[in-house]
């Protein structure tokens, strides 16, 4: 160990080969894969490199080395940590935004690509009047929003016009899946009057794609601004039965910058819907489960807003099986004591969420389809489940983003069958990946 600039030790630090190890086996495939916004081949590359697994066995070897951690790892020119224990998972995610910042280094280089003065990269007053309007905007905290007998009928009508195209083809594939999906979500979020503003989207995609390189990629001025004022027009249409009324009528000053914070609804809608999808597919390889979802959406009227506990459940273990977002970032703004040492203010600490979620040392249920732990308290007590974050950094958007799914998903299973084409999946031990890109399911009506 070495001394702070308080005298106090530091925490222990990764020698120089294990450092490259965690670059090149838990941290460059998270990246070639894409942070912001996913890259097709390289999803599927890693995925048949198996690097989610590595990189588990890999943490778990480092926290039997080094003990518990946070684990200090010899980066030139900044002091990074990877947090290897739930306890200090808990204690970054509670203790954000101080002294952990939510707006990380990485995460400001990224996300300014497309929404400079979002939630997410603002810090103190700023961040608390931004957090303020989303969760006005999105009800967080109610399982069912409060706009929800308008936004599920969106959905629902999405969704059985995509029952419909699967149907004429007896398959569903993930490109079909997608385009409804957001189809859906540009409804609740700007109106109908965007349910095919299909440019909108690939404005934003364009601009997600930049993200990923984060500060390495100059920033696009023009395109962000072609994207900002269409995103405006339909802010300013307001049309009612969507977010855009809601934005519109809720309290704002002159920090909010409304505009600046739809972006990350419509970007996090992605990953919302690969979540989903992979639900659909958990389902299909668990008929029992199945059967019990079916169940629950028995003489259940889907055209009115519906609390779905086993359904929302099945998203739930999707995202903790597959995390939509692998790494929670956070900076800390203070010299913080750990119990085998101290770390240096500017420290960003890296929380790998596809770790936690699948360490079998730890979770029993590492590896199976548990929906029932998000039911009976156990999951929601562990911190080492975390798929929406958690503490105030908690994702606003988490309550609608399971409302949404759940009432999609229950629209698909209710009256049809889902068969697995591709690929295959053991109950017993799912894979540490699942490539939505790939999963094709055969569809047929009961």
């Amino acid at each position: 160990m070495t001394a702070t600039s308080t005298g106090a030790k530091s925490l222990p630090r990764a020698s120089t080969p294990d450092t490259l190890r965690a670059a090149a086996i838990a941290i460059a495939p998270m990246l070639a894969q894409g942070v912001i916004a996913r890259r097709p081949r390289m999803v599927e590359l890693a995925g048949r490199l198996g690097t989610d697994r590595r990189s588990v066995r890999l943490l778990q070897e480092f926290r039997r080395r080094y003990g518990p951690g946070p684990l200090r790892l010899r980066v030139p020119f900044r002091s990074v940590a990877l947090v290897l224990s739930p306890a200090h998972v808990h204690r970054v995610l509670e203790g954000s935004p101080e002294p952990f910042a939510l707006a990380n280094v990485e995460k400001r280089g990224a996300l300014n690509h497309f929404q400079p003065r979002g939630v997410l990269v603002s810090h103190g007053a700023n961040r608390a009047d931004r957090r303020r309007f989303n969760e006005d905007v999105l009800d967080t905290g109610n399982q069912v929003h409060r706009m929800a007998d308008r936004l599920v009928g969106k959905a629902g009508e999405e969704a059985d016009e995509l029952l419909r195209t699967a149907e004429s083809r007896n398959s569903l594939v993930w490109n079909d899946f997608a385009q409804a999906w957001r189809r859906a979500i540009r409804r609740i979020v700007l109106g109908d009057a965007a349910r095919d503003d299909r440019e909108l989207t690939a404005l934003l995609t364009e601009l997600r794609y930049d993200a990923n390189w984060a500060y390495l990629r100059p920033k696009r001025g023009d395109l962000r601004e072609r994207f900002t004022r269409r995103l405006q027009e339909y802010l300013d249409a307001a049309e009612p039965g969507s977010l855009a009324e809601l934005v519109a009528a809720a309290p704002s000053s002159a920090a909010t910058a409304p505009v600046e914070q739809v972006p990350q609804w419509l970007f996090a809608s992605d990953p919302a819907g690969m979540a989903t999808y992979r639900a659909l597919a958990l389902l299909a390889a668990h008929p029992d489960q199945a059967g019990r979802v079916r169940a629950e959406l028995t003489d259940r009227d889907l055209a009115r807003p519906q609390d779905l506990p086993l359904t929302r459940a099945s998203v739930l273990e999707s995202v903790r099986l597959w995390p939509t977002t692998a790494v929670v970032l956070r900076d800390s703004t203070t010299e913080t004591e750990w119990d085998a040492g101290t770390l240096p203010a500017g420290t960003a600490t890296l929380i790998l969420s596809s770790f936690f979620h699948r360490d079998d040392e730890v979770l029993p249920q590492a590896d199976r389809f548990d929906p029932q732990a998000w039911l009976d308290g156990r999951a929601e007590q562990d911190w080492s489940l975390f798929p929406f974050s958690g503490g105030p950094g908690t994702c606003p958007g988490r309550e609608l983003v399971l409302f949404t799914a759940s009432t999609v998903l229950g629209k698909l299973l209710r009256r049809h069958d889902f068969r697995l084409s591709a690929p295959a999946l053991r109950p017993e031990a799912l894979p540490a990946a699942l490539n939505p890109f790939a999963v094709r399911f055969a569809v047929s009506a009961r």
